[in-house]
């Protein structure tokens, strides 16, 4: 009878404890610890790597020529700001390039892909002092290729100009909403700031050029998810029946009238009677 109870016991407590897809049926620490923040970044620590790299690790890229002159005055900066973290840099004006490669000081493996980061945003017209901050853990980047997404000169243009908005006004709403940093610049979108906010602006910059959805109506999408995100009360709940949906509205164009085909024939036509008046 001992037995019968010790085995209902076992079966209920296999039935309480959650079930989870793969080889281990064990409850990890993190599982059930609400505290646990999985989107934090830690802080580097040269401690965890004392030895160094073992392989000397670089990137280059060029610059266009209206940029030589502003990164050979801001050069000693970002020659600076890439010195604490051990990596050594080089400007080539006879090439054009910008170089960066790690050093015998470097400790932090990920630093040298920051410091690529950091030349190709400083070749794609983005401020010194903006772009070195591309070497902090929470600032991440992304380069929108625009220029792909429309073959027409013109609807190009045009569709760069509604993103940008009259004096930039729908660009600054953007950055304000999204957290991030956007330099609109020839036939790229440079974008910084976190993921969730780069996300977003990779979205709305896409939709815009492929003429899906205007930005203004992805603006008012954000204000409203921003002010749905203040509630405690909505963070488990869907928000679709909150979020306005836009349609793209399909206008029915004149259809050009077809000419009817004449049959053809290997003679010409009868020559038409002549109008001239016979007195």
């Amino acid at each position: 009878m001992a037995d019968v109870e010790e085995l209902q016991h076992e079966n209920q407590s296999l039935e309480k404890k959650p079930r989870h897809k793969g080889k281990h049926d064990k409850l990890k620490p993190w599982d059930d610890d609400p505290n646990i923040d999985r989107w934090k970044v830690e802080k580097f620590d040269p401690a965890w790597n004392p030895t160094g790299m073992l392989e000397v690790s670089s990137f280059s890229t060029l610059f266009p020529q209206y940029r030589e002159k502003y990164l050979q005055d801001s050069w000693p900066t970002i020659e600076s700001a890439l010195k604490q973290y051990g990596v050594a840099c080089k400007l080539n004006l006879v090439e054009g390039s910008m170089t960066v490669s790690t050093t015998r000081k470097t400790r932090d493996p990920y630093i040298i892909v920051k410091a690529r980061d950091l030349i190709k945003l400083l070749s794609r017209s983005v401020p010194a002092p903006q772009a070195i901050k591309i070497l902090e853990d929470e600032v991440q980047c992304d380069i929108i290729k625009i220029g792909s997404l429309v073959r027409n000169k013109e609807r190009f243009v045009k569709r760069r100009q509604r993103l940008v908005g009259p004096n930039s006004s729908t660009l600054k709403a953007m950055e304000i909403l999204t957290d991030c940093y956007i330099l609109v610049q020839g036939s790229t979108v440079a974008a910084m700031g976190s993921f969730k906010g780069l996300k977003q602006v990779r979205r709305v910059v896409e939709q815009c050029m492929r003429n899906e959805i205007h930005p203004v109506y992805q603006i008012k999408d954000l204000m409203m998810r921003r002010e749905l995100a203040k509630d405690p009360a909505l963070a488990t709940e869907s928000w679709d029946r909150f979020l306005p949906k836009f349609r793209k509205s399909n206008v029915q164009q004149k259809k050009p009238k077809s000419k009817e085909k004449k049959e053809y024939t290997a003679l010409p036509p009868p020559q038409p009677p002549s109008k001239a008046r016979i007195f």
